[in-house]
């Protein structure tokens, strides 16, 4: 909402307006695509005209970068709203496997938004700077998570990024990719088992 001829809200009324046309058009954008969907679309979803929609968002893009910053956490880093996991450190692997799951349940609620974003991270300036920033701040919750729960602080901002990594390039073979002659069951294990021998050293 940069342009000089959009209204910034003021009243409680406008800013409500705001929201609904920010959160139908993220669930459109998240179910159809970004290009399967337009900004008639989205106004008809929030219950308003094309011409209030117009009064403070300059197009589509605009609606999506908002919905981004409101709704991107939850599809892509969860982790962000869980700053106080706890997890015994004999059962590392339990550890390892909830995030998987939740991450796997995560991608499979939001492929279409997820594949559509990502492809978006490659082309586009401040799509590309909202998932870089969000991953490193993710990166360092998960160092803390583990901090807090007992680990050294051996190089874990590092190592934390790569399990991020295995983690993610493990759902979308899941999610996406889906080839048929791979056993994900052995793929999990095989993530798990590296990911705890990448932390080995961080146990006192």
């Amino acid at each position: 909402m940069s342009d000089n001829n959009i209204r910034e809200p003021k009243q409680k009324r406008a800013i409500e307006k705001i929201e609904k046309i920010i959160e139908a058009g993220f669930e459109l954008i998240s179910k159809n695509g970004y290009y399967n969907t337009n900004t008639a679309e989205i106004a008809k979803k929030a219950g308003v005209s094309t011409g209030i929609l117009y009064q403070y968002f300059n197009d589509k893009y605009d609606i999506l970068i908002a919905g981004l910053e409101k709704y991107g956490d939850s599809i892509f880093f969860p982790m962000l709203k869980n700053n106080d996991i706890k997890f015994d450190k004999n059962d590392f692997d339990s550890f390892i496997n909830n995030i998987i799951k939740h991450y796997i349940h995560n991608h499979k609620i939001s492929n279409v938004a997820h594949e559509e974003i990502m492809s978006m991270v490659h082309s586009d300036k401040l799509v590309a700077e909202y998932y870089y920033k969000r991953e490193l701040e993710m990166t360092n919750s998960l160092k803390n998570i583990l901090i807090n729960n007992g680990l050294e602080n051996n190089n874990l901002y590092e190592k934390v990024h790569i399990m991020i990594g295995l983690i993610d390039n493990l759902c979308h073979e899941v999610i996406y990719h889906k080839h048929n002659d791979m056993d994900y069951e052995i793929m999990t294990n095989l993530v798990i088992d590296n990911i705890k021998y990448l932390f080995k050293s961080d146990f006192n």
